[in-house]
């Protein structure tokens, strides 16, 4: 004998109607339904924020790089240069 049946639901509406009134039902409605709007508003414009702060941090790590960081560094060695010789191993000792 739960509330599963339809006429249940139907009798608990009409008490509600009864004690509060349709017009006090109806605001309370109202405001949720602001409740809900100004919600997702926030959450919106928390969003936005995020996505900018990320952006200016996305920037300022870019400014801060120097232009030679970018540039590959080269190791191979000169025509003009002898290349260094590996110590054998009888010099080592």
């Amino acid at each position: 004998m739960g509330l599963s049946g339809i006429s249940h639901w139907i009798i608990i509406l009409v008490i509600v109607l009864v004690l509060f009134g349709a017009g006090r039902v109806s605001g309370l409605m109202g405001e949720l339904g602001k409740g809900i709007k100004s919600f997702k508003e926030g959450m919106t414009d928390e969003e936005e924020e995020k996505r900018k702060r990320y952006d200016e941090q996305r920037r300022a790590e870019g400014q801060r790089q120097l232009p030679n960081e970018q540039d590959p560094i080269d190791v191979t060695p000169r025509r003009n240069e002898p290349a260094a010789t590996p110590p054998r191993d009888d010099e080592a000792r």
